[in-house]
């Protein structure tokens, strides 16, 4: 029986200990990307949460290796995992570099004072996202997009195993969109970083993973590779789209054959 670094048994998650979505069972290997895709409110930020241990589950279990995730000491867990939320971040006055570093504190003990070698991997980090130039800034007074730069930069710095983004993108354009997502894949192959995430945008999740996670109702709707998840009319139904939606709309059409929906022009 093959190993898995991340998995998942009848895993089942919800609010109020009200089920959303039951029985997942998610098998990732070690350096891999698992995105999450499906229309608004079909739970993806609610298993992203549950996964990370900020929601309670309510049935199953979530495994890191052969480590039940529960039983995983909060600072252990703490170095190999790290997550990126599209909640806003409140601070008081710190920089941008001074939010970056906190993603050092897992090994600064109590006081949190910075080694030379914490400096240099923040600097590293900084410098490998692109927010250098902004490392003095006030982080309250930066736009979304740079914000979420310095998050995904901290989340680095933490030197996880594994690493949990909810919308990673949102406040990205396109540049940078492409750039973090090249950043993910550099650190799957040089590092084994195995990252779990959901992304609206289809065309960046088929480039992008190894496995993809379709959620909508109360069960999975599939599970598989890109080649599998983007082979037929399956991302249709998925999102409630019919054919005829198309009709007249070169750029709705247009970004559909991008995802591979469609090979030939509707008539």
């Amino acid at each position: 029986m093959k190993n898995y670094y991340f998995s998942t048994k009848k895993m089942c998650v919800g609010y109020d200990k009200k089920p959303l979505i039951k029985d997942l069972e998610i098998a990732l290997p070690k350096g891999e990307i698992l995105t999450l895709i499906g229309p608004n409110g079909a739970g993806k930020s609610t298993v992203l949460k549950s996964i990370a241990g900020q929601l309670e589950l309510l049935g199953g279990t979530v495994s890191l290796g052969k480590d039940d995730l529960s039983q995983i000491k909060a600072e252990e867990l703490a170095k190999r995992m790290s997550i990126v939320f599209t909640e806003k971040v409140k601070t008081e006055r710190k920089t941008c570099r001074d939010m970056v570093a906190t993603g050092r504190y897992p090994y600064t003990g109590w006081f949190g004072i910075l080694s030379e070698e914490d400096e240099r991997i923040v600097s590293e980090v900084m410098e490998l996202t692109q927010i250098t130039d902004i490392g003095e800034k006030d982080f309250g007074r930066i736009s979304d997009g740079q914000k979420q730069r310095v998050m995904l930069a901290r989340a680095i710095c933490q030197e996880p195993e594994i690493v949990i983004l909810d919308e990673p993108t949102s406040y990205l354009d396109i540049k940078y969109k492409l750039e973090f997502l090249l950043l993910l894949q550099e650190m799957r192959e040089k590092r084994g970083l195995t990252v779990i995430m959901s992304l609206h945008e289809l065309e960046l999740a088929k480039i992008v993973s190894d496995k993809i996670l379709c959620l909508r109702g109360e069960y999975a709707e599939r599970y598989g590779t890109p080649e599998e998840i983007f082979e037929s009319d399956f991302i249709e139904r998925l999102f409630g789209i019919s054919e005829k939606d198309f009709y007249g709309n070169e750029k709705l059409l247009a970004y559909m054959k991008q995802i591979g929906k469609y090979e030939s022009n509707l008539s």
